[in-house]
């Protein structure tokens, strides 16, 4: 059944929250799990909807998983299939994570080119070629993938851009194959560290996380773990937005302040005060933000993509002009055309907008179109006078548990409405 928030702004957040883990953590995890000869604990598993097509996924490729004692274990002990699902594929973007691990475990597999959110063109090509050249052969029927693995063993591999899905997905399959891989110009994520922390948990030998160069050395199993994947940055800068936009004043419980440095060097230029605390972050945001003048988006450790269009938002009520320009997807300006039927003046010039604050933003009847424009739109709805109806929540769930929840936990007018 569609859904869509009804909400009224106006009303300055207040209050303390805590991050759950990382969904852009969590996903390789899963996905990671299948490596392993025993049973695998995935602890604060969040209930998002990408998670939960990911462990169907798992399921459908015959391993077993259970929900126990706050925990998600996924045994692939009796792991019978290695071919994805087509109506599950499309759901998922990353559903293209587990091609690596299956690859790793049972040396073919059947894939779908995968869905997800509308904000570019995302070719599946640097995973490809960096499974390539592990020995991996593919053969494209149609939407289809046939993958065989039979002659894989460790190479050089090199990115001609730093994706982090395709450096995870090498790093996932190179773990079990025999030789040493060497990954050069990868992704710096602080989710690839956190992916490389959890299989070295379970025998895995890998090193470079959070360097250009990573270096896998192919070993014979992997055993079970219990582990606790990292705090969701974006969510925890999204909150911080959130609180920014209202006025408000906001402690987070569960993130560091470290994974969040672009994002909150931004949120400074734009007038909050923000500190590390024990084991969180406060914010305290005045009554009218200034412009933080021009963002643009980069690989990690640049500002990133994930938080340009709630970023986006804020700048729309703030004294003076903002630039925002996209480098890493050509469609995430999507979200422009509601935020200005919102009162919002915003001018896109391709991969530019040009942003002049205003005083106020009004309510209005408007649609999600991909996860994180969705949150973008729910900020904006915080900050405007009367009610903001924002239809397609089920894009915003793919990344934010209840997030209707936790913003009426700190003060917000908001709620869920079926149908």
């Amino acid at each position: 059944m569609r859904m869509h928030f009804d909400m009224r702004g106006g009303h300055r957040l207040e209050g303390a929250v805590a991050i759950h883990s990382a969904k852009n953590a969590v996903l390789p995890i899963l996905a990671a799990s299948i490596l392993a000869d025993d049973p695998v604990t995935i602890l604060d598993c969040p209930r998002i909807s990408d998670a939960q097509n990911m462990l169907r996924i798992v399921e459908e490729l015959g391993c077993g998983v259970r929900h126990a004692g706050g925990g998600t274990v996924i045994d692939a002990s009796a792991m019978s299939s290695w071919s994805i699902p087509d109506w599950l594929a499309k759901k998922l973007r990353s559903s293209i994570f587990i091609m690596g691990p299956i690859l790793g475990k049972c040396r073919k597999a059947m894939v779908t080119h995968p869905g997800g959110c509308e904000i570019g063109m995302r070719p599946i090509d640097l995973h490809i070629r960096g499974l390539s050249a592990l020995g991996v052969v593919f053969e494209e029927d149609g939407e289809r993938i046939r993958c065989d693995g039979g002659a894989m063993r460790g190479g050089e591999v090199h990115f001609d851009y730093p994706s982090v899905g395709a450096t995870e997905n090498v790093m996932m399959a190179a773990a079990l194959i025999p030789g040493d891989t060497t990954i050069h110009n990868a992704a710096k994520e602080p989710e690839i560290v956190d992916l490389q922390r959890f299989m070295n948990a379970m025998g895995a030998r890998i090193r470079g996380a959070g360097t250009h160069t990573i270096t896998v050395e192919g070993v014979k199993r992997l055993r079970g773990v219990s582990y606790r994947p990292m705090f969701d940055r974006i969510v925890a800068g999204t909150l911080l937005a959130a609180g920014a936009i209202t006025g408000g004043e906001l402690q987070l419980d569960n993130t560091r302040m470290q994974e969040l440095v672009a994002v909150t060097a931004k949120l400074r230029d734009m007038g909050c005060d923000i500190a590390a605390t024990a084991g969180g972050i406060h914010l305290r945001a005045p009554k009218r933000l200034q412009t933080f003048g021009q963002l643009q988006t980069q690989p990690h450790p640049g500002f990133p993509t994930d938080m340009q269009v709630q970023m986006l938002a804020l700048s729309t009520v703030a004294a003076g002009t903002s630039i925002v320009t996209e480098n890493v997807f050509e469609n995430r300006f999507a979200h422009a055309a509601d935020l200005n039927r919102m009162g919002a003046d915003i001018v896109v010039h391709g991969r530019t907008a040009v942003v002049r604050g205003v005083e106020r933003l009004h309510g209005a009847s408007v649609q999600a179109r991909d996860l994180r424009g969705g949150a973008a739109l729910v900020l904006a709805g915080l900050a405007a006078h009367d009610t903001t109806r924002i239809a397609r929540v089920d894009l915003i769930d793919r990344g934010y548990e209840a997030l209707e929840d936790t913003l009426t936990s700190l003060g917000a007018d908001i709620r869920r409405v079926k149908g």
